[in-house]
């Protein structure tokens, strides 16, 4: 880097709370398999813990020596359901994974491990139904196991079987434990090699071990828009493209770093605009600077486009690799803005859903009434499943049943994920819907053959 460039990271990080969000280390397991779940257990800590042992003080090594925060450092596994088939694991035995995995996590010191995962876009196999059953014991018994179920696909449809089951798990993890729906993601679209969680997995078609980065900086493009403020839309653009460009340019450059001094492959950059609760690190208020007198307003839908678009445009310009989800996230609970928005009255659940057809992810960390009906979760899962289905883009729902709450209380969940206040739901009832079951065919545009 010149010494304009290192001063101007160092002008981000201090004044614009530019970061890492993440490192994450994408390690698969498949050899590990195992029909004995005991010795597949111990492969699996040996594993982790062989190749993540240095992955924290690398990453605070990086921190230390080029002044970038780097905020969590994280691993990705092969979906456990996988994993799980060479055992016929029982839902009993599933919960062994997810206790072994909590224990590499915190031996190796990392914040967060993902990939106790099932993908079922198209049907059942192996493990797949006794993991799903699992995952509220498996949430509650672990506080590092992230967890993530790809029901739906462009190619295969929605698989409204495993909706249905989703909106009941839902519940049930919910009544298990306070934190294990906010580490639960139901996916449409779901991608190999996300570093964010708690959807991140390692996909089966990724390296044996490799470095993924996501990156983060709303409070820095924030920052660039407020010195074109009443200028034209293409200015807006051209300032959001160059800012990302910057942004993802030091997050290709820690990325290749850790890369190096950990001797595994440099996967990718996800160059999602990530927000936190800190004031000034909001993606609501990029939307707000763009002229909106609030996020959920008339317009949000549309500004969000251009601020998803010209992030992309720029950070594909700076990095051969860009992947994972890469756009910008709107998560309620983790958002300055969007919780303001929420309690004024101005953003809905339905402008939400209206907003996920734009951005990065879906309706995420959104709280509600704990006596809402599976079946409504279930339709809610099959809305967001259908944007992305029918949209060819990445969706999902991490939403919290939030036990004994009514409409316009606050949950407090702490740290990034912040403090959310629970929605209103519409009440009129799915499930009827819900009990078809079967699959929604995949769209017509998804045959390409």
């Amino acid at each position: 880097m010149e010494s304009n460039q290192i001063l101007e990271t160092i002008r981000m990080v201090d004044e614009e709370n530019l970061d890492i969000r993440t490192i994450t280390m994408g390690i698969s397991l498949l050899d590990c398999m195992d029909a004995d779940v005991d010795k597949a257990c111990q492969k699996i800590y040996d594993k982790i813990t062989t190749k993540a042992r240095d992955l924290v003080s690398v990453g605070e090594a990086i921190e230390a020596e080029y002044g970038i925060p780097i905020i969590n450092k994280r691993i990705s596994v092969t979906p456990i359901a996988i994993v799980a088939s060479a055992a016929k694991a029982s839902s009993e035995e599933c919960v062994k994974y997810a206790q072994t995995l909590d224990r590499a996590a915190q031996e190796v010191g990392v914040n967060f491990i993902g990939g106790y995962s099932a993908l079922v876009e198209k049907g059942y196999q192996g493990s797949d139904i006794e993991l799903i059953k699992s995952i509220p014991q498996a949430l509650a018994k672990t506080n590092f196991v992230c967890s993530s179920v790809n029901i739906g696909s462009t190619k295969a449809g929605i698989n409204m079987d495993a909706v249905k089951l989703m909106g009941e798990t839902i519940k049930e993890t919910a009544a298990a434990s306070d934190m294990g729906c906010a580490k639960l993601v139901v996916f449409a679209n779901a991608v190999e090699d996300n570093p964010f969680m708690a959807g991140a997995f390692h996909g089966v078609g990724e390296a044996d071990c490799e470095i993924n980065v996501g990156v983060s900086g709303p409070g820095v493009v924030y920052k660039a828009l407020e010195k074109v403020k009443g200028q034209s839309f293409d200015v807006v653009a051209e300032t959001v493209k160059k800012t990302a460009f910057k942004i993802t340019r030091m997050g290709q450059m820690v990325g290749r770093i850790a890369s190096e001094r950990l001797g595994v492959p440099f996967g990718i950059v996800d160059l999602s605009l990530a927000p936190t609760p800190a004031v000034g690190d909001s993606v609501a208020q990029i939307l707000e600077e763009m002229g909106l007198e609030s996020v959920g307003t008339h317009g949000t839908t549309a500004a969000l486009a251009l601020l998803n678009d010209a992030v992309k445009k720029g950070g594909v310009m700076a990095c051969n690799h860009v992947g994972g989800l890469s756009g910008a996230f709107i998560p309620v609970s983790e958002d300055a803005g969007m919780i303001k928005a929420v309690e004024t009255g101005h953003l809905n659940l339905e402008k939400l859903e209206a907003m996920t057809a734009i951005c990065s992810v879906g309706l995420d960390m959104i709280a509600f009434p704990g006596d809402t009906p599976a079946s409504t979760i279930a339709a809610m899962i099959a809305d967001e499943a259908a944007i992305g289905v029918i949209n060819h883009k990445t969706t999902a729902v991490r939403i919290i049943p939030a036990k004994g709450t009514k409409v316009g209380d606050m949950v407090e969940f702490g740290g990034l994920l912040g403090t959310a206040p629970v929605m209103k739901v519409n009440d009129a009832k799915s499930i009827d819907f819900i009990e078809r079951g079967g699959r929604i065919p995949a769209p017509i545009h998804s045959f390409k053959n």
